[in-house]
C-alpha cells in the first residue's frame, strides 16, 4: 500500500503533467518546450510553471492568467493590494513560506489568501486546521508572491527580537579569551537555544535577501555580519560580542569543521532544505584573524541558476561567437576574470548547451559548486595530489569529447589543457585577467609557446557582473554631454542618451538596484590575430585589431546596457576600465 508521501509525490507528478498538457492545447508553450522542461525539473526538482517562466517559455502574466481560467479562481496583482498587519497575524510565517501563499482580508469565518499554486490541497487543509477558518483561495504569480512574503514577513523584526533576547540572555557565559576556552565551553555554548536560532536567522535572513555571501567578522572589541546582495557587501547586524567563540563555534559544527582548531585556515560546506523542494548548498571558509575567526559562506541556490544562455546578457553578435566556439569540434575556449564575476555560471551554461547523450563531459573544479546531471565534475584535493594537471592527465584516459578545467593557474595545467584542445578535444576554462586580449600575453609569461596558444584557442572572453537597475523604481537620470563622451559614448549620439538610476524602493530595498547582468568582452581568434601572437604582438595591438573587427570592449559592453536602461551611469564606472 502507497504511502501519503508517494500518493503525495505521485499525483504531484501526475498534475505537472496534465498543466503542461493543458499549456500545449491553449497553444501557450510547444511540446518541445514542455518536454524540456519536464526534463529539467525530472534533474533539479522545481515547479513546471516556475522552469517553464525561467526558460522564456512563459511568462508569468499568461500563467497567472490561465491558472485562473482552468481552476475557476480570481488572480490578483499583489503589487497593488496593501495587507493590514491584523490580518498577517493570522498566517504564520513559516506556513507563508512553506506554501507560497500571502493572506489578503478576512470576511466573517472566510479568510482570503493568494496563492501560486491554487491546487495544493494540503495547503488550504493545513490553514483552515491552523487559522479555523474556511479558505477562499486567489492566484497570483510566483514572483509577487516571493516578493510579498519577503516585504509582510521581513525577517528584520525576528533578528531584532532574538537579538534582545540573546542580550537579555545570562546562561551563556563570556569567553573573553578563545584560547583559555575549553572545547566543552564552547560545545555548550553552541547548543543554546539563542545561539542556534541566530545563526539559523542569519542564514535564512542571507536567501531572503538574496545574498550571494555572508561575512562574519570579529574585531577587538566588536563582532559584526555582512551580505554581500548584488556584489556590494552592506551591514545587517552586529551580534553580542560575548557570542563570538559560540556562533564560529556553532557554523563550524554545522560545516563538520574542528571546532577546537583555531589557528590555521578550514574549509567546509553545509547543506540545508528550505521548504519542499528547494535545497541551498554553502561553502564555508574560516580564516585565523588576530581578534579570532572570520567566516565567509558562499550561498549556492541551485533553483537561482541561470543556464540559459540567451538570459545572461549576451548582445547577440557577442552570443553568435560564444556559441559558434562552444561547437567546434576541438579547441578551447577560456573565459577571465577576476573571482565573483560569473565565470562559473557561464561554463555551466555552455556546459549546460553542450549536454547530449552522444558526449561524454567531464569536469576539474575547485570546488564543484553545482551538481549537474550527465556530466562527470571532478572536485580537486591538492594535498592528496589531486591537482588540475593530475585530472586533466586522468581525463585523457577517459575517452573525454568536452574538458572542463575550473582554473588554468600554471604551465603544466596550460600545457595539459593545449595538447588536448590539439588532439581533438573541446576544452572550457578560466584564467585571472583583466581583459580578454590580455590572456594572452598571461599564458606566454606562463611558459607556453605562441605557436601553441594561436593553434589551439578558439574564443576569449572577458566578463564582470553589474548591479541592474530596480525596474520598480527606474527613474531618468540626465547627465551632461560632456560626461557621457568621457564615458566613452559616440558624440553623435549623446543627445539621444538619457541613462536611468533606481529612485530606491522597498523592492530593492532602498538601495536602487536588484539582480545584476552581465557584461562581456568576446574575441574570437581569427588567422590575422593568430599571425599577430605568433610575431609576438601586444595586448594592445590585439585589443585594436579585435576592436577593428568588431569586438565590443567591457566598456562598450556597459555602455551599450546602459543606453537600454538596463544599468546606471555609476555602474558602468564602477564595475569597468575606459578604453585607452
Amino acid at each position: 500500500m502507497p504511502t501519503q508521501t508517494e500518493t503525495g509525490t505521485g499525483r504531484a507528478m501526475s498534475m505537472n503533467v496534465r498543466l503542461g498538457e493543458l499549456l500545449v492545447r491553449d497553444r501557450l508553450v510547444t511540446q518541445e518546450q514542455l518536454r524540456a522542461a519536464l526534463e529539467e525539473q525530472r534533474m533539479g526538482g522545481g515547479r513546471l510553471g516556475s522552469i517553464l517562466i525561467k526558460r522564456g517559455s512563459l511568462s508569468e502574466p499568461q500563467l497567472t492568467s490561465f491558472l485562473s481560467k482552468q481552476y475557476g479562481v480570481p488572480s490578483v496583482n499583489l503589487s497593488e493590494v496593501a495587507v493590514e498587519a491584523s490580518i498577517l497575524q493570522l498566517v504564520p510565517p513559516e506556513l507563508a513560506r512553506k506554501y507560497q501563499l500571502v493572506p489578503l482580508n478576512r470576511v466573517g469565518s472566510t479568510l482570503v489568501v493568494a496563492m501560486t499554486d491554487p491546487s495544493n490541497i494540503f495547503a488550504i487543509d493545513d490553514l483552515k486546521f491552523l487559522t479555523g477558518y474556511n479558505v477562499e483561495v486567489m492566484v497570483a504569480a510566483e514572483g509577487a508572491v516571493h516578493a510579498a512574503i519577503d516585504r509582510y514577513y521581513d525577517s528584520s523584526a525576528t533578528l531584532a527580537e532574538v537579538m534582545s533576547g540573546i542580550e537579555a540572555e545570562e546562561a551563556i557565559e563570556v569567553i573573553r579569551d578563545e584560547e583559555e576556552a575549553s572545547l566543552g565551553d564552547l560545545e555548550k555554548a553552541t547548543e543554546d537555544a539563542p545561539v542556534v536560532k541566530l545563526v539559523n536567522l542569519i542564514f535564512t535572513d542571507a536567501v531572503r535577501k538574496s545574498a550571494s555571501d555572508i561575512h562574519v567578522e570579529p574585531y577587538e572589541k566588536s563582532y559584526r555580519v555582512r551580505y554581500r546582495v548584488d556584489g556590494v557587501l552592506y551591514e545587517v547586524m552586529r551580534p553580542p560580542f560575548k557570542l563570538k567563540a559560540a556562533i564560529s563555534s556553532r557554523i563550524k559544527i554545522m560545516a563538520h569543521l574542528d571546532i577546537a582548531e583555531r589557528r590555521l585556515p578550514q574549509d567546509g560546506r553545509i547543506k540545508l532544505k528550505l521548504g519542499q523542494d528547494r535545497d541551498l548548498d554553502m561553502r564555508v571558509s574560516v580564516l585565523p584573524t588576530i581578534f579570532g575567526e572570520k567566516i565567509v559562506i558562499r550561498l549556492l541556490d541551485k533553483g537561482n541558476l541561470q543556464l540559459d544562455m540567451t538570459k545572461l546578457g549576451f548582445e547577440p553578435g557577442a552570443l553568435k561567437h560564444f556559441k559558434t566556439a562552444i561547437y567546434k569540434p576541438y579547441g578551447m575556449v577560456l573565459v577571465t576574470g577576476p573571482t565573483g564575476s560569473g565565470k562559473t555560471t557561464t561554463l555551466y551554461s555552455a556546459l549546460q548547451e553542450l549536454n547530449k547523450i552522444t558526449e561524454n563531459i567531464s569536469t576539474a573544479e575547485d570546488p564543484v559548486e553545482y551538481n549537474l546531471m550527465g556530466i562527470n565534475q571532478v572536485q580537486m584535493h591538492e594535498e592528496i595530489g589531486l591537482t588540475f594537471a593530475a585530472a586533466l592527465r586522468s581525463f585523457l584516459r577517459q575517452d573525454p569529447d568536452i574538458i572542463m578545467v575550473g582554473e588554468i593557474r600554471d604551465y603544466e595545467t596550460a600545457e595539459i589543457a593545449i595538447k588536448a584542445a590539439l588532439t581533438g578535444h573541446l576544452v572550457l576554462s578560466t584564467l585571472h585577467t583583466n581583459d580578454a586580449p590580455s590572456t594572452i600575453i598571461r599564458l606566454i609569461n606562463m611558459g607556453v609557446e605562441p605557436f601553441l596558444v594561436s593553434s589551439s584557442i578558439n574564443l576569449i572572453q572577458a566578463q564582470r557582473l553589474a548591479r541592474r537597475v530596480c525596474q520598480e523604481c527606474k527613474e531618468p537620470n540626465p547627465i551632461p554631454p560632456q560626461a557621457l563622451i568621457d564615458l566613452g559614448c559616440d558624440p553623435k549620439e549623446v543627445k539621444e542618451i538619457v541613462p536611468s538610476r533606481g529612485a530606491g524602493c522597498m523592492k530593492c530595498s532602498n538601495t536602487g538596484y536588484k539582480g545584476r547582468i552581465a557584461l562581456y568582452e568576446v574575441m574570437p581568434l581569427d588567422e590575422t590575430l593568430k599571425d599577430m601572437i605568433i610575431n609576438g604582438a601586444s595586448a594592445l595591438a590585439l585589443k585594436k585589431e579585435a576592436q577593428r573587427q568588431g569586438m565590443k570592449t567591457l566598456r562598450q559592453s556597459a555602455i551599450t546596457k546602459m543606453k537600454e536602461g538596463v544599468i546606471s551611469v555609476e555602474e558602468v564606472t564602477r564595475v569597468t576600465m575606459p578604453d585607452a
